[in-house]
């Protein structure tokens, strides 16, 4: 592919830009029974819904479940409809059959979407939700008003992208593969990184906990099943009409902030923001900075007011 000539705009959020925010009170569930499930005829699709608005679903990563959005669900329940949900086999979720991967993910992700009646939707991914996301919008081009991939480009293969950037991803990978080794190591999960483990043992924590919750031989297999998936076309992604935010942290050993940042050149409508000493989790080591910078994204297309 050819390297578009005007790149897009490159953000660098830090601590000192946010200030005071003011709690807003959390909403009940939409519906009254907060354990909903979607049946399906080989899985069981957890699900929760919150708030009224524009709809907002939030698709998790292979470290995460519905829980890991607890930081976004609350800052935008007062203005949006919220969905978390759990992938098939990821607590509180349940697969009875050997299908898994991104295929039938965005299968599912149809499923809940035509369930749940919601005519457009926002998708808010992160690292493995990203395959499920891009996957489900191009079989969806319709349902879909924006994207923000976090720490993804789910099945897009940015190294064919002609940009500076993507020289620099060589170097990443070399970096990566030594900052992987350093953190197994020290016991420190790859999705955590040295900085929040360092600096936010706390969040740490719950981070590994929600993570234990799903086998890791489950996850295992669905990293296999991801890794031979990105090798799809940038055009894909050219050809949708719907606008896209990439979302990266500075010291992610996951995903190369580069491969997000050339993606975002070539493509019409399309914004990138990086996090300075941030991992590979920004939603849940800077959940913050994280909700204004999909705050922003969302206001423009959905004309509701930002905090």
């Amino acid at each position: 592919m050819n390297e578009k000539k005007e790149s897009s705009v490159s953000n660098i959020f830090n601590n000192d830009e946010i200030g005071n925010e003011q709690i807003t009170p959390f909403p009940p569930s939409s519906y009254p029974n907060k354990n909903n499930y979607l049946q399906l005829d080989d899985a069981k699709i957890y699900y929760e819904v919150y708030g009224e608005g524009p709809a907002v679903v939030f698709v998790h990563g292979l470290g995460g479940n519905h829980l890991s959005w607890w930081q976004q669900i609350p800052y935008f329940t007062d203005r949006y409809k919220c969905v978390n949900f759990s992938h098939r086999g990821f607590a509180n979720s349940k697969n009875y059959s050997n299908k898994i991967g991104h295929e039938v993910f965005a299968s599912d992700l149809a499923a809940l979407i035509d369930y749940l009646e919601l005519d457009e939707v926002y998708l808010v991914a992160q690292s493995m939700g990203g395959w499920t996301s891009v996957t489900y919008a191009l079989n969806n081009p319709n349902k879909v008003k924006g994207i923000i991939l976090a720490s993804t480009s789910g099945t897009i293969d940015f190294k064919q992208v002609v940009h500076p950037e993507i020289e620099k991803i060589e170097e990443w990978e070399k970096w990566s593969k030594s900052e992987m080794e350093f953190l197994k190591s020290n016991n420190v999960l790859n999705a955590i990184g040295m900085e929040m483990a360092k600096t936010k043992q706390e969040l740490s924590f719950v981070y590994e906990q929600i993570y234990n919750l799903t086998p890791y031989s489950y996850k295992e297999n669905i990293r296999v099943d991801i890794k031979a998936n990105r090798n799809k076309s940038p055009e894909l992604l050219q050809n949708l009409n719907i606008p896209f935010l990439f979302l990266t942290g500075e010291f992610d050993v996951s995903f190369p902030p580069s491969g997000a940042l050339a993606l975002s050149s070539v493509l019409k409508n399309a914004e990138f923001v990086s996090f300075k000493n941030s991992g590979h989790s920004v939603y849940f080591e800077r959940a913050l900075e994280f909700n204004k910078a999909v705050d922003k994204f969302l206001s423009k297309y959905s004309q509701v007011c930002i905090k």
